[in-house]
């Protein structure tokens, strides 16, 4: 059995323990490094896997080690990994926005063979869409692993430049919080055009359930299922040309440049710190 060390048992890792598990992976070849204490207990309860309160036990000897940490502790984290991973030489997956492989690399003490991911929370519920990127040293059987890994929390796209990770990042790491901004905002005019806040909630949260799966499950792009919504003078028309009017195509494409920046720069400020 190929043995996985989760760095950090967090909503994000529980995730990915989850999908690993519901798709034939084994409890027992799963270990999970958490300094709480109640959350190595919820862990070992809820999967049946095993806890430690140390990074190292949980480490050693793992095929893969999913670093599932914040980016701001990742430096301590690898450095004092760097033993266990020199003897053992596992696949490094890491799960930390901004991070880039060159600083792990040189946080673990050299060359490693490393997948760089960027999921997101819809991970949680197995909706998730995660790009990856991987170095050089990343073979194909250890690139299917990390596929497989990460498949369990749902899509998974390879990008061929690890600068691509810092976009993911911005469409789909972040995205999920631009849906639910236009979903506040949707059910804020609903209730002010006289809908109760349950009626106008469930509108449309069932609205977005609805078109995300057109967009998911059929083969049209975007700009044609919004043209068959969209009839000569009618009610969506108007409200397009209002959106129009508003620049909303600007306005995201500025949002999603801000995010993509804001990624660059974490990098560089972890580069600034250690």
């Amino acid at each position: 059995m190929t043995r996985i060390a989760f760095i950090g048992g967090g909503n994000m890792a529980r995730s990915l323990i989850g999908g690993v598990l519901k798709h034939g992976g084994h409890a027992g070849s799963i270990s999970v490094a958490e300094p709480r204490a109640y959350s190595c207990q919820e862990l070992a309860r809820e999967f049946g896997v095993a806890t430690y309160p140390q990074n190292v036990l949980a480490a050693e000897g793992a095929d893969v080690l999913v670093l599932a940490v914040k980016p701001q502790v990742m430096p301590a984290v690898c450095k004092e990994l760097k033993h266990v991973v020199a003897r053992s030489r596992p696949l490094v997956v890491s799960i930390a926005a901004g991070i880039r492989i060159a600083q792990i690399e040189r946080w673990l003490g050299g060359p490693q063979a490393v997948v760089r991911c960027m999921p997101n929370t819809p991970a949680l519920i197995g909706a998730g869409a995660t790009g990856l990127f991987a170095n050089g040293r990343v073979g194909p059987p250890q690139r299917a692993l990390a596929q497989h890994l990460l498949d369990s929390a749902g899509l998974t796209t390879w990008v061929p430049q690890e600068e691509d990770l810092d976009v993911v990042t911005a469409i789909s790491g972040s995205g999920p919080a631009y849906f639910f901004l236009l979903a506040e905002a949707l059910e804020a005019a609903g209730v002010a055009q006289g809908l109760s806040p349950e009626t106008a909630r469930a509108l449309a949260a069932q609205t977005a359930l609805g078109a995300g799966r057109m967009l998911t499950e059929g083969n049209e792009p975007a700009a044609t299922l919004r043209e068959r919504v969209t009839s000569p003078n009618g009610t969506t028309q108007a409200a397009l040309e209002s959106f129009a009017m508003d620049h909303f195509n600007l306005i995201v494409a500025r949002a999603v440049d801000a995010a993509t920046r804001r990624a660059e720069a974490m990098s560089a400020a972890m580069d600034a710190q250690s």
